[in-house]
């Protein structure tokens, strides 16, 4: 499986902007900088589609792709503002923060989340309580786990890993392992 097109369809600052596509949603959910845009264009083997900086915070809107996999079916992948560190005033990450919250908690079309995490720092409780926050309002969407920059691991730390998250998806942008099985996933929720 694979996605043989993708593109841009439009940013919007709040779920009042957000068009209505009639197509499943994808949501593309972590803390800055953890390589939510690497990983759409890697998915979307096109390097250019999402932006993304080594300044975290630079994804301040909501960004909608549409994607066509090999099989026909299509999705909407949504990139949304990363959560925790970024370099803005402390009044913009509240606004994001209420923007990105009414978001996830409205957007019916969302029928996966999945919650990047660094590999590295696989147990800070920013990550922890995004989980249950998201458990706590949308009980049907379906919730995934992927741990990216997985290259900076030891195989022992990796296999510790694994045991532990049995039913996530390691991925390293880097060295473009670990996304054939996360296509195949995600092309069950195509229409």
């Amino acid at each position: 499986m694979q996605i043989i097109n993708a593109q841009f369809l439009k940013s919007s600052s709040k779920l009042s902007e957000c068009e209505e596509y009639n197509l499943n949603e994808v949501a593309f959910l972590g803390r800055s900088n953890v390589g939510k845009s690497s990983l759409i264009n890697t998915l979307t083997n096109n390097s250019k589609l999402a932006k993304k900086s080594q300044t975290p915070g630079k994804t301040r809107l909501i960004n909608f792709f549409e994607v066509s996999f090999s099989d026909k079916k299509r999705l909407i992948f949504v990139d949304l503002p990363g959560f925790g560190y970024a370099k803005v005033s402390k009044s913009q990450k509240e606004e994001w923060n209420k923007n990105l919250e009414y978001f996830v908690k409205n957007r019916g079309q969302i029928k996966v989340f999945l919650h990047l995490i660094d590999a590295r720092h696989d147990e800070l409780s920013i990550d922890e309580n995004l989980f249950l926050y998201v458990q706590s309002f949308n009980k049907e969407a379906k919730y995934i786990r992927v741990f990216t920059k997985i290259d900076k691991l030891n195989q022992s730390q990796m296999a510790k890993l694994k045991n532990k998250h049995k039913d996530a998806f390691f991925i390293s942008s880097l060295k473009k392992s670990g996304f054939s099985n996360l296509l195949e996933f995600l092309a069950q929720y195509g229409i």
